[in-house]
């Protein structure tokens, strides 16, 4: 099963100057030299700023664009990793990994996939 987990934090949550952001990668290189040895890593990434979003809305068949994240919140999504488990107790186990997870948290969906 593939699921996707996303991260949210509050855009001061997390590193910030660039000492912190060096202190901060060698938990990240970790996570993604484990979850690549084990074979659960499918895809990451991390997202520009939400001040650089857009969201579209079709509403009476009219387009609506509008600057920004689609909701209001104090935290916004900041990346992803695509991974592939047994189920989602091990998708859980990789989550509770992710740095994100001590400053923001980290949402899993599963993928949709036909017949499912």
């Amino acid at each position: 099963m593939k699921y996707l987990l996303l991260m949210y934090a509050h855009m001061s949550a997390g590193p910030q100057s660039p000492e912190d952001l060096k202190a901060a990668a060698p938990a990240w290189f970790a996570f993604l030299e484990e979850a690549k040895a084990a074979g659960v890593l499918l895809d990451n990434n991390g997202l520009a700023p939400s001040t650089n979003a857009t969201t579209v809305r079709v509403r009476n068949d009219k387009t609506m664009i509008t600057d920004g994240p689609f909701a209001e919140t104090h935290e916004q999504m900041g990346g992803y990793f695509l991974i592939d488990c047994k189920d989602l107790d091990e998708a859980i186990r990789w989550a509770e990994k992710i740095p994100t997870a001590e400053y923001g948290s980290v949402e899993i969906r599963p993928l949709w996939s036909p017949g499912s």
